[in-house]
């Protein structure tokens, strides 16, 4: 009996030796491999409290941005769906792709691009994705980048029924002629968040997040709105009634001073415009936009209440992010299509557990093509080679860190601005059809091109701009696209 308990006092220490080495061990895979939960939000400008604006409530948003880092002078890589998007998801801008627009398939022209979602799943990682990542039309998200994937951007059927349900025979909740497919319209609906697309996104990702997972996972969750059309829940345009939404202020003449390739870009949607203004409708789109980003938030606020609640919250790195901005009438203009501050200037918020600190704030400029290399870095994976993004780690840790990059934005072949923190370069066509040069301290608005004045200042904002230009992709018409087997076939 002696020999016995001797022997049994023999065991507890290995027994604790050996429970002690898988605790650590467990502790350092939970360390090395952090999840990623990477929410983007569409067509979503600067319209947001933490960035200074007053114009509508984001409550969640701004509780993200007092967790994390909140980048002030974050910009879209390319003022349009899917060339943002391509160039997110893949480090890559649309200079060096040749994807310069929404008419470009991006995997039949680079069948070996691995994109962020797909590189995560290499790695060993679940890549889940659901709603708007990357473009939302058929032949933008091969279903090899995911493990598991809840294919719902916009319940396109939604609008419809929502006029049978109230015996109405409309297609359109405002009067404005138009095509039948348009999306130019908006308005209140009595419906509630969750029965929205996004709300149905949400859910989704929710269910996600209460689930045990055996791998670290790599969650991407896309909420559509405030991309047209403008639809939200009638509690939301209460909130905001129309003596207190404000228009942007522009200045007389603005466009006077702008060269023929920035007058091109910014005639793109100049036809809505005049027809928005021609109903009176300005002030009624404006509000729709703020109630579409309220109800956005609110998606957000679902979304992080589920994670706080999960076994999740303290091993995962937490992106939010917007594809580009949004004009309504800034240098009569509308919607997105222009190198101006307006379409490009995006929310982007990081908080990651361990390296950033809670309410910093930088205001380095960074173009969203860093997000590839970032999160990659962070999850201790060797970053691709060949990304044109930047690892903003250094930020991350201090948010005073220095900084020597500008942010590059894109926009079709030859265009491209140039933005550090006090000045803005545009070029078009490389220059061909004009330049533009902004004075952004004395100057926020853009208001007074001085490239005529002060041309000599440019040189070093030149340098950063692509060494070439990229051939145009093929376009989705040079393609047959098989939808059943995501297969494409050129003609």
């Amino acid at each position: 009996m002696v020999v016995s308990r001797f022997l049994n006092m023999n065991l507890f220490p290995k027994f604790f030796f050996i429970l002690y080495f898988l605790l650590c061990v467990f502790s350092l895979g939970t360390t090395s491999s952090p999840n990623v939960l990477f929410i983007s939000v569409d067509d979503m400008n600067d319209w947001v409290g933490c960035l200074g604006s007053d114009r509508v409530p984001t409550p969640h948003i701004d509780a993200l941005a007092e967790r994390g880092v909140l980048f002030t002078n974050a910009h879209a890589p390319s003022p349009k769906c899917a060339p943002s998007r391509a160039a997110i998801l893949t480090g890559k801008r649309a200079s060096t792709t040749g994807l310069y627009g929404n008419g470009h398939w991006w995997r039949p022209a680079y069948p070996d691009l691995v994109t962020l979602p797909q590189y995560f799943k290499n790695h060993g990682y679940t890549s889940a994705g659901g709603g708007k990542v990357h473009h939302h039309t058929n032949g933008f998200n091969p279903p090899d980048q995911w493990d598991e994937y809840f294919d719902l951007v916009q319940d396109k059927d939604l609008i419809v029924d929502y006029f049978k349900s109230r015996r109405e025979d409309r297609r359109f909740l405002t009067t404005m002629p138009r095509h039948p497919n348009d999306s130019l319209d908006w308005g209140p609906m009595e419906v509630d968040d969750m029965d929205m697309g996004d709300g149905r996104t949400v859910e989704w990702a929710s269910e996600f997040l209460s689930r045990k997972h055996e791998k670290p996972f790599f969650l991407a969750v896309g909420i559509f709105q405030p991309h047209l059309p403008f639809y939200a829940p009638k509690k939301y345009f209460d909130n905001l009634p129309m003596d207190q939404v404000k228009l942007p202020i522009n200045k007389s003449g603005d466009l006077e001073d702008i060269p023929e390739g920035g007058q091109i870009m910014a005639e793109t949607r100049r036809k809505d415009l005049r027809m928005i203004e021609a109903y009176d409708n300005l002030q009624h789109c404006v509000q729709s936009y703020l109630a579409s980003i309220a109800h956005a938030d609110a998606m957000v606020g679902e979304l992080m209440k589920a994670f706080d609640q999960s076994a999740y919250r303290e091993n995962t790195i937490v992106v939010l992010w917007s594809d580009h901005g949004y004009a309504f009438g800034e240098k009569d203009h509308y919607a997105k299509n222009t190198l101006w501050e307006r379409s490009t200037h995006v929310p982007l918020i990081m908080m990651v557990p361990g390296v950033s600190q809670a309410g910093s704030r930088t205001d380095s400029p960074v173009d969203l093509t860093c997000l590839y290399p970032t999160l990659t870095k962070l999850c201790g994976l060797p970053i691709p080679v060949g990304l044109d993004g930047v690892d903003v780690g250094p930020l991350l840790k201090d948010s005073n860190a220095q900084w020597k990059h500008p942010a590059i934005i894109d926009y079709l072949k030859g265009n491209t601005a140039i933005r550090t923190k006090d000045w803005c370069y545009i070029q078009y066509d490389e220059g061909k059809k004009g330049e533009e040069l902004y004075d952004l301290v004395s100057d926020p608005n853009e208001w007074t091109n001085l490239i005529d004045s002060h041309g000599g200042l440019t040189g070093p904002l030149r340098s950063w701009l692509p060494d070439r230009y990229a051939k145009e992709a093929l376009s989705k018409g040079a393609y047959e696209f098989d939808s059943s087997k995501y297969t494409w076939t050129k003609k």
